[in-house]
Protein backbone atom coordinates (compact mmCIF):
# COMPACT_ATOMS: atom_id res chain seq x y z
CA UNK A 1 0.00 0.00 0.00
CA UNK A 2 2.83 2.36 0.89
CA UNK A 3 4.53 1.61 -2.43
CA UNK A 4 1.39 2.66 -4.32
CA UNK A 5 1.28 5.89 -2.34
CA UNK A 6 4.95 6.55 -3.15
CA UNK A 7 4.33 5.95 -6.87
CA UNK A 8 1.33 8.31 -6.82
CA UNK A 9 3.42 10.88 -4.99
CA UNK A 10 6.19 10.68 -7.60
CA UNK A 11 3.68 10.89 -10.46
CA UNK A 12 2.05 13.93 -8.86
CA UNK A 13 5.44 15.59 -8.38
CA UNK A 14 6.47 14.79 -11.96
CA UNK A 15 3.21 16.27 -13.24
CA UNK A 16 3.72 19.47 -11.28
CA UNK A 17 7.30 19.89 -12.46
CA UNK A 18 6.38 19.19 -16.09
CA UNK A 19 3.55 21.69 -15.75
CA UNK A 20 5.98 24.35 -14.52
CA UNK A 21 8.27 23.65 -17.49
CA UNK A 22 5.39 23.82 -19.98
CA UNK A 23 4.06 27.05 -18.45
CA UNK A 24 7.51 28.66 -18.61
CA UNK A 25 8.01 27.68 -22.27
CA UNK A 26 4.47 28.77 -23.25
CA UNK A 27 4.78 32.16 -21.51
CA UNK A 28 8.12 32.91 -23.18
CA UNK A 29 6.75 31.71 -26.54
CA UNK A 30 3.73 34.02 -26.21
CA UNK A 31 5.98 36.96 -25.37
CA UNK A 32 8.12 36.26 -28.43
CA UNK A 33 4.97 36.14 -30.58
CA UNK A 34 3.71 39.40 -29.07
CA UNK A 35 6.70 41.69 -28.58
CA UNK A 36 8.89 43.53 -31.08
CA UNK A 37 12.44 44.63 -30.23
CA UNK A 38 13.22 48.25 -31.08
CA UNK A 39 16.63 49.86 -30.80
CA UNK A 40 17.81 53.42 -30.23
CA UNK A 41 21.33 54.40 -31.21
CA UNK A 42 23.10 57.06 -29.19
CA UNK A 43 26.49 58.66 -29.53
CA UNK A 44 29.66 56.69 -28.79
CA UNK A 45 28.09 53.56 -30.41
CA UNK A 46 25.67 53.00 -27.53
CA UNK A 47 22.57 51.02 -28.51
CA UNK A 48 19.57 50.54 -26.25
CA UNK A 49 16.97 47.85 -27.01
CA UNK A 50 13.42 47.97 -25.70
CA UNK A 51 10.29 45.89 -26.42
CA UNK A 52 6.95 47.09 -27.76
CA UNK A 53 3.72 45.17 -28.36
CA UNK A 54 3.51 44.37 -32.08
CA UNK A 55 1.98 40.91 -32.73
CA UNK A 56 2.20 41.26 -36.52
CA UNK A 57 5.85 42.27 -36.43
CA UNK A 58 7.03 40.23 -33.47
CA UNK A 59 10.40 38.87 -32.41
CA UNK A 60 9.94 35.62 -34.34
CA UNK A 61 9.29 37.60 -37.56
CA UNK A 62 12.41 39.65 -36.85
CA UNK A 63 14.31 36.37 -36.44
CA UNK A 64 12.93 34.94 -39.70
CA UNK A 65 13.88 38.12 -41.57
CA UNK A 66 17.36 37.91 -40.07
CA UNK A 67 17.70 34.25 -41.07
CA UNK A 68 16.52 35.11 -44.57
CA UNK A 69 19.06 37.92 -44.87
CA UNK A 70 22.02 36.02 -43.43
CA UNK A 71 21.49 32.44 -44.57
CA UNK A 72 19.64 32.32 -47.88
CA UNK A 73 21.97 32.56 -50.91
CA UNK A 74 21.42 35.02 -53.73
CA UNK A 75 18.85 34.10 -56.40
CA UNK A 76 16.91 32.00 -53.89
CA UNK A 77 13.39 33.25 -53.11
CA UNK A 78 11.63 32.46 -49.83
CA UNK A 79 7.93 31.82 -50.49
CA UNK A 80 4.71 30.68 -48.83
CA UNK A 81 2.78 28.05 -50.80
CA UNK A 82 -0.21 27.66 -48.48
CA UNK A 83 -2.10 29.90 -46.03
CA UNK A 84 -0.68 29.78 -42.53
CA UNK A 85 2.81 28.54 -43.38
CA UNK A 86 4.43 31.81 -42.33
CA UNK A 87 2.46 31.78 -39.07
CA UNK A 88 3.43 28.20 -38.20
CA UNK A 89 7.05 29.04 -39.03
CA UNK A 90 6.80 31.79 -36.40
CA UNK A 91 5.42 29.25 -33.91
CA UNK A 92 8.37 26.90 -34.51
CA UNK A 93 10.92 29.68 -34.10
CA UNK A 94 9.20 30.99 -30.97
CA UNK A 95 9.01 27.56 -29.33
CA UNK A 96 12.70 26.91 -29.94
CA UNK A 97 13.66 30.30 -28.51
CA UNK A 98 11.27 29.74 -25.61
CA UNK A 99 12.84 26.36 -24.84
CA UNK A 100 16.37 27.77 -24.93
CA UNK A 101 15.48 30.73 -22.70
CA UNK A 102 13.62 28.45 -20.28
CA UNK A 103 16.54 26.00 -20.12
CA UNK A 104 17.62 27.05 -16.57
CA UNK A 105 14.09 26.32 -15.32
CA UNK A 106 14.00 22.99 -17.18
CA UNK A 107 17.33 21.87 -15.72
CA UNK A 108 16.36 23.01 -12.22
CA UNK A 109 13.08 21.07 -12.27
CA UNK A 110 14.75 17.95 -13.68
CA UNK A 111 17.50 17.97 -11.03
CA UNK A 112 15.02 18.59 -8.19
CA UNK A 113 12.82 15.72 -9.39
CA UNK A 114 15.74 13.28 -9.62
CA UNK A 115 17.39 14.54 -6.43
CA UNK A 116 15.88 11.92 -4.04
CA UNK A 117 17.23 9.10 -6.25
CA UNK A 118 20.71 10.58 -6.60
CA UNK A 119 23.72 10.45 -4.37
CA UNK A 120 25.03 13.71 -2.98
CA UNK A 121 27.97 13.84 -5.40
CA UNK A 122 25.58 13.27 -8.33
CA UNK A 123 23.37 16.15 -7.20
CA UNK A 124 26.41 18.41 -6.91
CA UNK A 125 27.58 17.27 -10.35
CA UNK A 126 24.17 17.97 -11.88
CA UNK A 127 24.15 21.49 -10.50
CA UNK A 128 27.75 22.15 -11.50
CA UNK A 129 27.19 21.21 -15.14
CA UNK A 130 23.92 23.13 -15.58
CA UNK A 131 25.49 26.40 -16.72
CA UNK A 132 28.18 24.72 -18.88
CA UNK A 133 25.47 22.65 -20.60
CA UNK A 134 23.56 25.81 -21.53
CA UNK A 135 26.75 27.48 -22.76
CA UNK A 136 27.68 24.44 -24.86
CA UNK A 137 24.18 24.24 -26.35
CA UNK A 138 24.22 27.91 -27.33
CA UNK A 139 27.78 27.52 -28.68
CA UNK A 140 26.63 24.62 -30.87
CA UNK A 141 23.70 26.67 -32.19
CA UNK A 142 26.03 29.59 -32.96
CA UNK A 143 28.49 27.32 -34.76
CA UNK A 144 25.66 25.93 -36.90
CA UNK A 145 24.29 29.40 -37.60
CA UNK A 146 27.54 31.15 -38.51
CA UNK A 147 29.55 28.29 -40.06
CA UNK A 148 27.60 25.23 -41.12
CA UNK A 149 24.20 26.41 -42.36
CA UNK A 150 25.40 29.26 -44.64
CA UNK A 151 27.98 27.03 -46.33
CA UNK A 152 25.57 24.12 -46.58
CA UNK A 153 22.80 26.19 -48.18
CA UNK A 154 25.24 27.79 -50.59
CA UNK A 155 26.60 24.37 -51.51
CA UNK A 156 23.17 22.82 -52.09
CA UNK A 157 21.80 25.66 -54.23
CA UNK A 158 24.92 26.25 -56.32
CA UNK A 159 23.83 23.51 -58.72
CA UNK A 160 20.61 25.28 -59.57
CA UNK A 161 22.36 28.62 -59.90
CA UNK A 162 24.84 27.34 -62.50
CA UNK A 163 21.97 25.70 -64.40
CA UNK A 164 20.20 29.06 -64.61
CA UNK A 165 17.29 27.82 -62.50
CA UNK A 166 15.50 30.16 -60.10
CA UNK A 167 15.15 28.41 -56.78
CA UNK A 168 12.06 28.95 -54.60
CA UNK A 169 12.38 27.85 -50.99
CA UNK A 170 9.27 27.11 -48.97
CA UNK A 171 9.34 28.98 -45.65
CA UNK A 172 8.26 25.86 -43.73
CA UNK A 173 11.05 23.80 -45.28
CA UNK A 174 13.56 26.58 -44.63
CA UNK A 175 12.64 27.04 -40.95
CA UNK A 176 12.53 23.26 -40.40
CA UNK A 177 15.94 22.90 -42.03
CA UNK A 178 17.49 25.64 -39.89
CA UNK A 179 15.93 24.40 -36.64
CA UNK A 180 17.04 20.85 -37.43
CA UNK A 181 20.66 21.93 -37.63
CA UNK A 182 20.48 24.30 -34.68
CA UNK A 183 19.11 21.53 -32.46
CA UNK A 184 21.49 18.90 -33.87
CA UNK A 185 24.56 21.05 -33.20
CA UNK A 186 23.25 22.32 -29.86
CA UNK A 187 22.81 18.74 -28.65
CA UNK A 188 26.01 17.42 -30.24
CA UNK A 189 28.08 20.10 -28.47
CA UNK A 190 26.94 18.56 -25.18
CA UNK A 191 29.06 15.49 -26.01
CA UNK A 192 32.14 16.37 -23.87
CA UNK A 193 29.89 17.18 -20.91
CA UNK A 194 27.98 13.91 -21.32
CA UNK A 195 31.24 11.97 -21.47
CA UNK A 196 32.54 13.72 -18.37
CA UNK A 197 29.31 13.22 -16.37
CA UNK A 198 28.94 9.50 -17.19
CA UNK A 199 32.57 8.88 -16.25
CA UNK A 200 32.38 11.00 -13.11
CA UNK A 201 29.43 9.11 -11.63
CA UNK A 202 30.82 5.72 -12.65
CA UNK A 203 28.41 4.67 -15.40
CA UNK A 204 31.43 3.96 -17.60
CA UNK A 205 35.11 3.74 -16.76
CA UNK A 206 37.50 6.62 -17.35
CA UNK A 207 39.23 4.68 -20.14
CA UNK A 208 35.99 3.64 -21.85
CA UNK A 209 35.96 6.53 -24.32
CA UNK A 210 39.60 6.13 -25.25
CA UNK A 211 39.25 2.39 -25.83
CA UNK A 212 36.22 2.86 -28.10
CA UNK A 213 37.47 5.71 -30.29
CA UNK A 214 37.05 3.75 -33.54
CA UNK A 215 33.46 2.74 -32.83
CA UNK A 216 32.60 6.23 -31.65
CA UNK A 217 33.96 7.85 -34.83
CA UNK A 218 31.92 5.43 -36.97
CA UNK A 219 28.76 6.29 -34.99
CA UNK A 220 29.47 10.03 -35.28
CA UNK A 221 29.97 9.79 -39.06
CA UNK A 222 26.72 7.83 -39.42
CA UNK A 223 24.94 10.49 -37.35
CA UNK A 224 26.36 13.20 -39.63
CA UNK A 225 25.19 11.32 -42.71
CA UNK A 226 21.68 10.86 -41.31
CA UNK A 227 20.95 14.48 -40.40
CA UNK A 228 22.40 16.06 -43.56
CA UNK A 229 19.89 16.31 -46.41
CA UNK A 230 22.09 15.52 -49.42
CA UNK A 231 23.84 12.35 -50.48
CA UNK A 232 27.05 13.98 -51.67
CA UNK A 233 29.06 12.81 -48.69
CA UNK A 234 30.55 16.29 -48.36
CA UNK A 235 28.13 18.10 -46.08
CA UNK A 236 28.02 15.29 -43.51
CA UNK A 237 31.62 16.12 -42.59
CA UNK A 238 30.48 19.60 -41.54
CA UNK A 239 28.64 17.80 -38.74
CA UNK A 240 30.97 14.88 -38.13
CA UNK A 241 34.32 16.70 -37.88
CA UNK A 242 33.25 19.11 -35.09
CA UNK A 243 31.77 16.19 -33.15
CA UNK A 244 34.97 14.14 -33.53
CA UNK A 245 36.96 17.13 -32.24
CA UNK A 246 34.54 17.45 -29.32
CA UNK A 247 34.97 13.74 -28.61
CA UNK A 248 38.74 14.14 -28.22
CA UNK A 249 38.18 17.24 -26.09
CA UNK A 250 35.94 15.13 -23.86
CA UNK A 251 38.68 12.51 -23.50
CA UNK A 252 41.16 15.24 -22.48
CA UNK A 253 38.71 16.66 -19.92
CA UNK A 254 38.16 13.23 -18.36
CA UNK A 255 41.89 12.53 -18.31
Amino acid sequence: MSEIKDIKKHIYELRNRLLKIVIAIVLITVLILTLHINTINYEHNITIAYPTIEPFNNISIQMINHLKLKLIPENVELIQTAPGQAFFAQIHISMLMGTIIAMPIILKEMINFLKPALRENEVVLGRSISIPSIILFITGCCFAYFVTIPYLLEFLYTYGQYAGIITFLNITDFVTFVLQFLLAFGISFELPLLMYATSKIGIVGKNFWKKNIRYSIVIIVIFGAVITPDGSGVTMWLVSIPMIILYFIGIKIIK
